[in-house]
């Protein structure tokens, strides 16, 4: 199964057309840890910029509401990657590091995670490099997990890699889809 998912992500990259990396690097009993790597043909600015804003190109489908418009970051320290809407609101993770066009780093456990005794260090580096910016995607995730972790690593990266793709399409083309 994890082999497959890999498959389905390296799938749809490619016919994506983004030169991207995705990979789970390292998995323990306690935890995992995932780096993903994405050129985007914008400057360091211009893509920070649009990472501190997932309300315009996040998955509706991985957010409580099932809508992207709910979602906020408030990029200082302290700030919360949260979700409201009239039911309800979830904070995400909270912003531990914010450097405009260099560095954002949130800490908390996103969606399934949130149950568990999870904890999660989520950092996007931004480095220009041939006209646009690489970006670096670590999430280190580790704790608790009743029953394990199984195939979270995998699922993890296949959602993360699904919103590389969509923040890459966002910040070149204004739309994530």
């Amino acid at each position: 199964m994890q082999a497959f998912l890999r498959t389905v992500v390296i799938a749809v990259l490619a016919t994506l057309g983004c030169a991207a990396n995705a990979a789970v690097v390292d998995t323990a009993q306690n935890g995992f840890d995932i780096e993903q790597t994405l050129h985007i043909a914008a400057s360091p600015a211009k893509v920070y910029a649009a990472l501190i804003m997932p309300a315009k190109w996040w998955n509706s489908e991985h957010t409580f509401s099932q809508n992207a418009a709910n979602l906020s970051l408030s990029a200082k320290a302290g700030g919360c990657f949260c979700e409201k809407w009239a039911q309800g609101s979830v904070q995400h993770a909270v912003v531990v590091d914010a450097e405009p066009g260099k560095v954002l780093r949130l800490r908390g456990a996103l969606g399934p995670f949130q149950g568990s005794g999870v904890s999660s260090a989520l950092t996007f580096s931004l480095k220009a490099a041939d006209g646009g910016t690489d970006v670096l995607l670590d999430n280190s995730i580790g704790g608790y997990m009743k029953g394990g972790f199984a195939n979270w690593p995998t699922r993890a990266d296949v959602m993360l890699a699904e919103q590389m793709v969509r923040l890459k399409k966002f910040v070149e083309t204004g739309s994530p889809d």
